[in-house]
């Protein structure tokens, strides 16, 4: 009996799940689990999470908070009581992330990212299972940076560009999460073309920078993400990892076509990448260089921030 194409992918790539839907992880078992605010406000607003949201709240008023300090206990909460219902489903790491809005301050990233790992580790999980998700703005990465040194593994998500992925492999992070749809929306958007496969503009930005951490041993896995469409996936299989919602997951495991995988550390090793070094004003000007990557991190953290807002909401009916 022939494999289907999601254990075939499994085969040389780590499946995450994208989504903050428990059912769907135990359906499809990945190894591990990715959430971000639009999928924690997604599943918190439906009635089978509701108790997960009362008992955030509940927990919140345990402290003694009130105000502006009690929303952000409870936010917390929900963050946390989500991902150790992830923990009991997927084997390996979750990813918890920190409040957008902090998205410009190293000090606060790094205090939140702090407050999160103690709460896992007080509720007996090993700080090995998470990974504190972090946009990759020059104050996210150099957080990243101080938490590295610490034992505290990062994820830098809202990544687009060559910049980007290269400073966060020069701070040591642990994980990026480069964004291939999103990259694609913007390219339509703008040149009216549409691009399929290897021609994707976001799966060529994901293999670039694989092939530049492969050749040059860096240690930062490559986790593509945000994807669009499944030919998207396959012509990254071979990433170190991927992230899929349940709707592409399910139209892999529904085909049994045969996948190869597409990167390779031989192709990377003969790549015509040269190494470069950024410093902040080196990255700022790079990124700046990029309108694409530009728009799309400062969208994106805008619209995670937009979405911490409307859960804000959610909780303020509950309390």
């Amino acid at each position: 009996m022939s494999m289907n194409q999601l254990d075939q992918l499994k085969q040389f790539t780590t499946v995450v799940a994208d989504t903050g839907d428990f059912e769907s992880m135990k359906k499809y078992q990945p190894q591990d689990a990715t959430t971000n605010p639009s999928l924690i406000l997604q599943a918190a607003a439906k009635p089978e999470y509701r108790h997960l949201l009362e008992q955030a709240v509940a927990d919140g008023k345990k402290s003694g908070k009130t105000g502006p300090a009690l929303m952000e206990t409870i936010l917390d909460r929900i963050l946390i009581l989500f991902g150790l219902e992830i923990l009991k489903i997927v084997p390996g790491r979750v990813s918890t992330e920190v409040d957008a809005r902090l998205s410009f301050d190293t000090k606060a990233t790094v205090a939140k990212a702090h407050e999160l790992i103690a709460a896992y580790e007080a509720e007996g999980y090993s700080r090995n299972r998470i990974l504190i998700k972090i946009a990759s703005t020059w104050e996210g990465i150099k957080a990243a940076e101080a938490l590295e040194k610490e034992g505290i593994h990062c994820n830098l998500t809202l990544l687009f560009s060559f910049a980007q992925a290269v400073a966060c492999a020069e701070a040591g992070v642990q994980l990026i999460s480069p964004f291939v749809g999103r990259i694609l929306d913007w390219y339509k958007a703008s040149t009216g073309k549409d691009y399929q496969g290897a021609e994707d503009p976001g799966v060529i930005s994901v293999r670039s920078i694989y092939n530049y951490y492969k050749k040059f041993g860096y240690k930062t896995e490559v986790m593509g993400a945000s994807f669009r469409n499944k030919g998207e996936i396959i012509a990254l299989a071979g990433c170190d990892l991927l992230t899929i919602s349940p709707g592409l997951l399910g139209e892999l495991q529904a085909s049994d076509e045969p996948i190869t995988a597409s990167l390779t550390t031989a192709e990377a090793a003969a790549s015509d990448h040269h190494q470069i070094s950024l410093n902040e004003s080196d990255f700022r000007f790079m990124l700046n260089e990029d309108p694409m990557a530009t728009e799309k991190t400062a969208h994106g953290i805008r619209a995670f921030s937009a979405d911490i807002v409307k859960l804000e909401k959610l909780i303020a009916e509950v309390i």
